[in-house]
């Protein structure tokens, strides 16, 4: 499971259809209607959110805005739009991390992506996290080939 930090307008579309499947998933957890992933580290941020399921629900909202941009049809009935918006904070070691990682997947999957996105230093985060200065978040379990 990945839940990216950095804004889903960077994934390629495997990758952004891959996010919206992931955090359904993830929701479904909070939400206690799946017995699988309840204690998936990506996970830990949004259990620690004052509303899980407000936090969950936003970041499928900006997931789903991204989707619409491109013409995809996610399934708008999926989300609560009722959330109460929120902030969850992220470390930029783990915005730098997370730009490699999705550099080397789309390395391989999209090298017209690959290039445009390469050019960066690193990628912005999705709406709802706040950037501040620290290492890679000691949820993260993947290490970088």
């Amino acid at each position: 499971m990945r839940i990216w930090s950095i804004h889903p307008k960077y994934l390629d579309a495997k990758g952004l259809v891959a996010l919206w499947r992931e955090t359904l998933l993830a929701k479904h957890v909070l939400e206690g209607r799946t017995k699988g992933y309840r204690n998936h580290p990506q996970l830990d941020r949004f259990k620690l959110a004052d509303k899980p399921l407000d936090a969950i629900n936003q970041y499928l909202a900006l997931v789903f805005e991204e989707a619409s941009t491109r013409g995809y049809h996610f399934d708008r009935k999926k989300i609560n739009w009722n959330f109460s918006p929120t902030t969850i904070l992220v470390t930029t070691g783990q915005i730098e991390y997370e730009t490699s990682h999705l550099l080397n997947k789309l390395k391989k999957r999209d090298p017209l992506r690959f290039e445009e996105l390469s050019k960066r230093k690193t990628l912005s985060a999705h709406r709802m996290f706040k950037v501040v200065k620290g290492e890679v978040e000691k949820w993260e379990k993947e290490k970088l080939e």
